[in-house]
């Protein structure tokens, strides 16, 4: 095995490390699903699941805003298993939705984000069946979660991800919390070791950056930004070593130049792991979607 090779393989099992940690961390707020593995695409098997929790009274209150939570694991790793602080939210009035989706080595980009899309479509389609709001959809993720609740922040107008069923509804969201997750793939290109084909980012391309470099823009939420983008809250800890800050600092930029509502906190100290969940971290989560999901929509 080549030193590079070594390189790879390590910073996989970092990152993968870190996102264990990070949902063992997060266990205390764990809740049973009110509806478990539902196939948000027909015959998709279990990487095409989601789970919802609601309120035990979620019949009879008025429709219910929705926030949606994308696991991480280098898309590779992970489960909708691992819904963050679904407790914290159904107390605030929130429905909790957790979704699966095909991981990289099942299939490569773009399966990942058109799974994404289709679970929105999918919830805005059935929202009747569980008192939802589909006017009122938040959606947020770590690590590769949160780079898939960016590009579904930044991409609404890429049709080209859009496949399979209720092609009738839409794939938008009303706000995004990114926590520390990647946001520019292409920069990525000079570090071979996670970038050739053998790397995190080769194995979601399905090749190396430079040879996937047009696919990589496309995974990119920073190449997508629009006017029309939602709300942004983008939380990053100063001593991440797995995600660079700068993907986060570069993609604040990026969406403030453009007009949009963004906002983000950077957590001195906090690596790419559980200690950037404090309860203050989740309560400023908790205010965001109280400001731009829950509040009414507009008539």
């Amino acid at each position: 095995m080549t030193i590079k090779s070594q390189r790879s393989m390590r910073l996989v099992l970092l990152l993968f490390v870190c996102f264990t940690v990070w949902v063992t961390a997060t266990e205390t707020y764990a809740q049973e699903p009110t509806f478990a593995n539902v196939p948000y695409v027909p015959n998709g098997g279990e990487r095409q699941q989601l789970d919802i929790y609601l309120p035990a009274n979620y019949r009879d209150t008025e429709k219910l805003p929705v926030l949606v939570w994308i696991h991480g694991g280098a898309w590779q790793h992970g489960s909708k298993k691992d819904m963050l602080s679904a407790k914290h939210f159904l107390e605030r009035g929130y429905a909790c939705v957790s979704i699966n989706y095909r991981l990289a080595q099942q299939s490569p980009f773009p399966a990942q984000i058109e799974d994404c899309r289709a679970a929105i479509r999918w919830l805005r389609a059935n929202a009747s069946t569980y008192n939802l709001d589909p006017k009122r959809v938040g959606v947020w993720g770590a690590s590769a979660g949160g780079h898939l609740a960016s590009l579904l922040g930044t991409s609404p107008h890429k049709k080209e991800f859009d496949v399979g069923e209720n092609l009738d509804q839409s794939p938008a969201v009303q706000a995004v919390c990114d926590i520390f997750g990647p946001t520019d793939l292409v920069v990525f290109e000079k570090l071979p070791f996670v970038a050739n084909e053998d790397g995190i980012f080769g194995k979601l391309l399905g090749g190396s950056i430079a040879d996937k470099r047009e696919l990589a823009i496309l995974a990119s939420p920073i190449f997508h930004i629009t006017k029309d983008c939602p709300p942004f809250l983008i939380l990053h800890g100063s001593r991440d070593l797995v995600v660079p800050l700068f993907q986060s600092t570069r993609f604040y930029d990026a969406l403030k130049k453009d007009g949009i509502d963004v906002e983000i906190v950077i957590k001195e100290g906090a690596g790419h792991d559980e200690s950037i969940a404090t309860p203050d971290m989740l309560e400023k989560v908790a205010t965001f979607f109280d400001k731009h999901v829950k509040k009414e929509p507009p008539k």
